[in-house]
């Protein structure tokens, strides 16, 4: 995309200082705040007019789109897909391409490439979706005959009696779903709450594909149009705090696509070593859950998890060896994928306490279903870098690191 926060009128400022490892730092005063005089701390400005209006507006504006949240899912979808666009559209355009017929080329390449992936892995899922649908009755036979051998060599144990006790309260918990007993699935359930809500936005989707093609159209207009309408002392702050959005947001969005392909990958290519060495049960439905690990991996540390389940109780059908191997499997891919994968492709973008993740997670989960789920890592950590920066903004000391924050983002401000 261009860079916005380079557009022609930003305020005169020299970034210095962290940027250039000189401790001189110029930048222009933060809004809102009056300067420290005579020994007395910076206080807020009193509240104009125009910021009376602007809040009042951004009230509003927010609690419609709440109450209008089921809708505008499609359109957060459209927004990444304007993201994804925009780049390939800009250097058309920049090659000399109309930007309409380099809209209408992109469009036409994306189509083309995903109706080619979906012809080379849609047939033999479609197969695999059959197959299991077909063999479920077995399926489901055998994993009972092993539960009911496993309760069987259970009950022969020797193990004292409180042990037994707590294990036996352990599995009835697990069974009834109570709260504080075991592992309580329960709180998974709003991730998927958001699913049939979907249905209702159905028409949302439909005009998905106009409304994006609006978007990377005049895109550069209505940034131009938006640097014009800011007051020039609101300008710097602005382009910095949306600077910081789209960097943790971009590399999100890159991130998860290459995780998702490269998880997928691995994941299919263990199950087939694992369906020619163990049991020919992980071969057979290989395609299948190689694709549910690569979607589910837009749900950080709780997607690899759940992905694992419908594996692991496939392998439970064909004996203990396969369930070890399956847990191995995917132990091993999410290793690899949390040591070598995430530090090189997303960086500290959004690097979060993984109690952070799984807590943000469930809360995005709870108020927007799974679209609000997917979306909670991004936005934890993209409103964890924008009070960074505000913090240190309100901080008359502080100079040296927002210049260095301002710097990470590559926001440099030119003269105007």
């Amino acid at each position: 995309m261009d860079d916005p926060a380079r557009p022609a009128s930003t305020p005169t400022g020299a970034l210095t200082g962290a940027a250039t490892g000189d401790a001189t730092v110029a930048l222009p005063p933060p809004p809102f705040l009056q300067p420290a005089v005579d020994g007395a701390p910076p206080r807020f400005v009193p509240l104009s007019p125009r910021v009376a209006v602007l809040l009042v507006a951004a009230a509003v504006l927010g609690l419609l789109f709440w109450m209008a949240r089921d809708s505008i899912r499609p359109f957060i979808v459209g927004l990444l897909l304007v993201y994804l666009l925009d780049g390939p559209v800009h250097r058309l355009s920049r090659a000399g391409v109309r930007r309409s017929l380099a809209i209408l080329i992109v469009y036409i390449t994306a189509l083309t490439a995903f109706v080619v992936f979906m012809a080379i892995t849609l047939t033999p899922l479609i197969n695999e979706i059959l197959r299991f649908a077909a063999d479920f009755p077995h399926l489901a036979e055998q994993l009972n005959q092993r539960i009911q051998d496993l309760s069987d060599y259970y009950s022969h144990l020797q193990i004292p009696p409180s042990v037994r006790e707590w294990i036996d309260s352990m599995i009835a918990g697990l069974q009834s779903g109570q709260p504080g007993a075991g592992l309580n699935l329960a709180i998974l359930l709003p991730l998927i709450t958001g699913a049939g809500s979907l249905i209702g936005a159905l028409f949302g989707y439909v005009i998905l594909p106009v409304w994006v093609f609006y978007l990377l159209k005049d895109r550069v207009v209505l940034v131009e149009a938006f640097d014009r309408a800011l007051p020039s002392a609101w300008k710097f702050d602005t382009w910095v705090l949306l600077r910081t959005v789209e960097r943790v947001f971009g590399q999100w969005v890159r991130g998860q696509l290459v995780l998702g392909f490269v998880v997928g990958i691995l994941t299919f290519v263990g199950l087939v070593i694992l369906g020619r060495t163990v049991d020919p049960i992980f071969g057979r439905y290989a395609i299948l859950l190689s694709v549910i690990a690569g979607i589910l991996e837009l749900l950080p540390i709780i997607g690899p998890i759940i992905s694992a389940i419908p594996a692991v109780l496939l392998a439970a059908t064909a004996g203990i060896e396969a369930v070890i191997a399956a847990l191995v499997l995917y132990t091993l891919v999410q290793q690899i994928e949390n040591t070598f994968l995430v530090p090189k492709i997303q960086g500290d973008a959004t690097d979060l306490h993984p109690a952070a993740v799984m807590f943000a997670i469930i809360i995005g989960g709870a108020l927007a279903g799974l679209i609000g789920a997917i979306l909670a890592l991004p936005i934890a950590a993209a409103g964890r870098d924008v009070v960074r920066y505000l913090f240190r903004r309100m901080s008359p000391d502080d100079e040296a690191a927002v210049a260095a924050l301002v710097a990470k983002v590559g926001a440099t401000p030119t003269d105007a």
